[in-house]
């Protein structure tokens, strides 16, 4: 089948348009579906997660420069640089060794590295340790001050100063 549009190449691409129950199809080579500003599977940029993460890292000034690759999981022997490339930890056991660099990722494309979820948990749940609530409120006083949310520092800091 030829292009509808040059007729000269083979058509690759078949759009199908139906507006108030009229069906129209139009069969395009990829040149000037590309023309049309139709992506095709050729146009279209295939980004694997392993590039994803691997241009994180850019332009932070070496923010990754503190991993070392020879650092290894314990459990499965997997390394960061197995990571980076295959965007895929080995085991769970991962998470825990690479926590501090994980965290970091999550910091950069998350604004946070821990899941609130969407219902709301009281900060001080009871029963709590008092010490542990303490370093869990100045963590979170501290990512306040970062992403500058004043009124929540504020609160943070009466928190604080309650408990202590």
């Amino acid at each position: 089948m030829q292009c509808d549009n040059c007729h000269e190449r083979s058509a690759a691409v078949h759009l199908t348009q139906i507006v108030n129950n009229s069906v129209t199809t139009v069969h395009l080579c990829e040149e000037c579906a590309a023309e049309k500003g139709v992506q095709t599977a050729a146009s279209v940029a295939k980004f694997p997660l392993s590039d994803f993460l691997a241009t994180l890292g850019k332009g932070e000034g070496g923010a990754e420069a503190g991993v070392s690759d020879t650092e290894r999981c314990a459990f499965c022997h997997a390394s960061m640089q197995d990571f980076r490339e295959s965007g895929r930890l080995g085991c769970p056991h991962c998470y825990e060794s690479f926590a501090p660099h994980l965290r970091n990722l999550l910091r950069r494309l998350h604004g946070s590295s821990q899941h609130v979820g969407e219902v709301y948990l009281s900060p001080l749940p009871p029963g709590d340790n008092p010490r542990r609530q303490l370093l869990d409120l100045r963590e979170q006083l501290k990512r306040a001050v970062d992403t500058e949310d004043f009124e929540l520092a504020a609160e943070l800091r009466d928190q604080i100063r309650v408990l202590e």
